[in-house]
């Protein structure tokens, strides 16, 4: 039974796909731990728009950035753009306010991206002396603190992965470390608090974010329900809603800050809708990674998103 109204049906439309020549058709030891080793032409995650509203995308199983045009919708080739192409497996990818490109890497940590070279550095490979398990997503908060999560292979049968804070003197935070798969995050409009996607868990959790410091009072925000997988890649508009990302019903769920189900913004492609973006001129247009098909989709929402601080504000 559901306490709340039914949400408002939304509907994407492809806005570009990834191009033939882009597209691999191989294996790769991403994809053989996690697909049973068939062979894929990509997998796209991480969407996030630079300040000319360029839409940059990772690939994870094979190391690669990709960049979309600002006037690409429609086309089939010739507005990406291969970034940068290296040893790494790039799972999310955000720009800070200063223009500063990062990754988190599956299988490196943390990276830095400098988008004129294509080079590709580490940032944060480790937590004093412990390897990263896994490296999903990162968000930027206004000021420039770093908020990421690790998540690996752990689920509810291994509830023990963390997402960390980098500071912006240079600390680095572990403010919880009994997650069972953490996954996408996003702060809330004032950054009181912290929203994280719970894969394996199907649930967002909330996090308070205390100016004094430390975890406490962490909860439930939403529970999700179905699909083989769970809430994956979040995004937040001007008004305080949050998008989540279902990565097997093929569906991007609009809650209210209250938790109240507004929209729910139906994929025209697969179900693997992973993360997105908003973007477009008023700021209203949602950009959605469907991996499986290897498209970008966009839906039309009636609240402008929160910029991600990859503009300058």
């Amino acid at each position: 039974m559901s306490l709340y109204p039914p949400p408002q049906d939304i509907q994407t439309t492809v806005y570009a796909r990834l191009p033939d020549h882009l597209r691999r058709n191989a294996r790769s030891a991403w994809a053989d731990a996690s697909r049973d080793g068939v062979k894929l032409d990509g997998f796209l995650e991480g969407p996030s728009f630079d300040r000319a509203d360029n839409l940059y995308i990772v690939d994870i199983p094979f190391g690669r950035v990709l960049r979309l045009s600002a006037d690409a919708e429609g086309t089939d080739g010739g507005d990406w753009t291969v970034v940068a192409e290296y040893d790494g497996e790039p799972n999310g990818l955000k720009i800070r306010n200063d223009g500063e490109i990062f990754i988190a890497d599956y299988a490196n940590g943390i990276m830095h991206l400098d988008p004129k070279t294509g080079a590709v550095t580490p940032y944060i490979a480790r937590a004093r002396m412990e390897s990263f398990k896994g490296c999903n997503d990162l968000v930027f908060a206004r000021d420039g603190t770093m908020y990421f999560t690790d998540q690996g292979l752990t689920g509810m049968h291994d509830p023990t992965e963390r997402v960390y804070r980098r500071n912006t003197d240079g600390r680095l935070e572990c403010m919880i470390d009994t997650i069972p798969s953490p996954n996408g995050l996003v702060p809330n409009l004032d950054e009181s608090l912290l929203y994280i996607a719970v894969t394996r868990a199907n649930q967002v959790w909330r996090m308070p974010l205390p100016r004094e410091g430390g975890t406490f009072k962490v909860g439930i925000f939403v529970q999700l329900s179905g699909g083989y997988s769970g809430p994956d890649g979040m995004a937040l508009d001007a008004a305080g809603n949050l998008a989540v990302c279902h990565a097997s019903n093929g569906c991007v769920w609009i809650f209210s800050d209250r938790g109240e189900p507004l929209y729910r913004v139906n994929s025209c492609e697969g179900l693997t809708t992973t993360n997105c973006a908003y973007g477009g001129p008023d700021g209203k247009s949602l950009f959605i990674t469907e991996s499986d098909s290897n498209t970008i989709l966009r839906a039309e929402l009636p609240v402008a998103g929160k910029t991600m601080y990859s503009h300058m504000d």
